[in-house]
């Protein structure tokens, strides 16, 4: 049974599992001591052996893809297309979430007693976002991404500080003549092979990490809540399906020359991880196999846009924020203009860029987009507890559109490998 296929096994029956807990003794305490002793450290193992190798892989494969690329002119152009590429179908992914919380207004349909109740319920998570997590947008983001210790920021898992230093190592590289500069391209790629032996051997467990974590999800999920939720819950869902089915398709075969079924087909482990893991960081590793082995994608452009993308890319993320704004903007009964409309289209496009990606990495900036509108930003605590769901699909789409992006900078770039090689390891085994 191929790798890809045990994990589908693993997510549904952890859900089932999960599920069918939650149904029948959903408060009983030997359900929190599984939850605690058992499917958390299983999942954690996983998890942990994913996220241990994320600095590495970035440094490496970042490092090799700009001193692949070599020339210092094409490292522009392709970081120019690559950028402008991320705010596109950033951009498209917020416009669809927002025309379509403003068309079916699910706000409109929370009560105020049920806006208290979850307000209570919720608030101590939230005011621990604000405290804990609340980091700022603006110009220090940019200054703070030039590491002053890059060690440090890799300790710290400080990414975009990690992708800077990789950067411009690599550049630095292809300003060594050949024979200084190969010694060092050989410990780097000795470097990513390393790490993608752990990957291959981390993602060998990811059917029992995947069940865990998925059994965890749903046994202490408040299924209640869809009740309360329910249109909000269908709007991001819905939104974050339209944009993959409508937006990135017709990106993939526009732009990236491939038959948009065939490069679903193509990513499925991607996204399976995906929605698995809830983090962008931990499918890295899985999300670079696919690309080279399963999309063709070279190696160089693998290695330079889907570090940059796990960090940079959020469509699922921009359009899940977009729409929590306006939502919450529609039960505290803010009535947002149409330039503050735009003030949400180009804030959630803006903190997508600096959302950790981890789970739940994208609440702490969408506090700052909520007080920028004058929406109350304990007002998160109303979807904190769908939170976890949502998380999983909108990781999902991160993803996807990371996948997208290196398709299309491989085919405007180079030619895209024929693709007719048998599976990857790492990727779908």
């Amino acid at each position: 049974m191929k790798l890809h296929t045990r994990i589908v096994v693993g997510l549904v029956a952890g859900a089932l599992a999960g599920s069918a807990v939650n149904a029948t003794a959903g408060e009983a305490t030997w359900v929190a001591w599984v939850n605690t002793n058992v499917a958390s450290p299983v999942g954690q193992v996983f998890l942990r052996m994913l996220f241990m190798t994320v600095v590495p892989l970035v440094f490496a494969s970042l490092t090799l893809g700009v001193a692949g690329i070599g020339n210092v002119g094409r490292l522009g152009r392709i970081g120019v297309k690559t950028l402008a590429y991320f705010l596109v179908s950033t951009a498209l992914s917020t416009v669809v979430g927002l025309v379509l919380v403003s068309v079916v207004d699910p706000g409109g349909g929370i009560d105020q007693a049920t806006r208290q109740e979850l307000l209570a319920t919720y608030r101590g998570q939230a005011e621990g976002l604000q405290l804990g997590g609340g980091v700022g947008f603006g110009v220090s983001t940019f200054v703070n991404m030039i590491p002053r210790n890059p060690v440090q920021a890799a300790a710290a898992g400080d990414m975009l500080a990690v992708i800077f230093f990789a950067l411009v190592f690599g550049a630095a590289l292809t300003r060594l003549s050949n024979d200084r500069a190969q010694p060092m391209l050989g410990v780097v790629g000795a470097l990513a092979d390393i790490v993608m032996m752990i990957i291959d051997f981390a993602m060998k467990l990811a059917p029992y990490g995947v069940f865990a974590l998925i059994f965890g999800v749903t046994s202490r999920f408040g299924w209640h809540l869809l009740g309360e939720l329910g249109w909000y819950v269908v709007v991001v869902v819905v939104g974050l399906l339209i944009h993959a089915g409508v937006n990135l398709s017709l990106l993939v075969r526009v732009l990236g020359g491939m038959n948009p079924i065939e490069f679903w087909y193509r990513s499925r482990t991607s996204l399976i991880t995906a929605f698995s893991t809830s983090s962008s960081n931990a499918t890295l590793p899985t999300t670079i196999a696919v690309a080279e082995h399963q999309l063709g994608v070279p190696p160089t452009i693998a290695g330079f846009v889907l570090p940059l993308g796990a960090t940079m890319n959020m469509n699922g993320t921009a359009l899940y924020e977009g729409v929590t704004v306006l939502f919450l903007a529609q039960v505290f009964g803010v009535d947002l203009t149409l330039a503050q409309q735009l003030v949400v289209l180009i804030l959630s496009v803006l903190t997508a860029v600096g959302t950790a990606g981890v789970p739940g990495g994208s609440l702490p900036l969408m506090m700052v987009v909520l007080a920028t509108v004058g929406v109350p930003a304990e007002g998160i605590a109303i979807i904190l507890g769908v939170d976890r769901i949502l998380d999983m699909c909108r990781t999902t789409l991160n993803v996807a559109g990371d996948l997208t992006a290196a398709l299309f900078v491989a085919r405007t770039e180079t030619v895209v490998t024929d693709v007719t090689m048998p599976e990857a390891p790492v990727a779908v085994a």
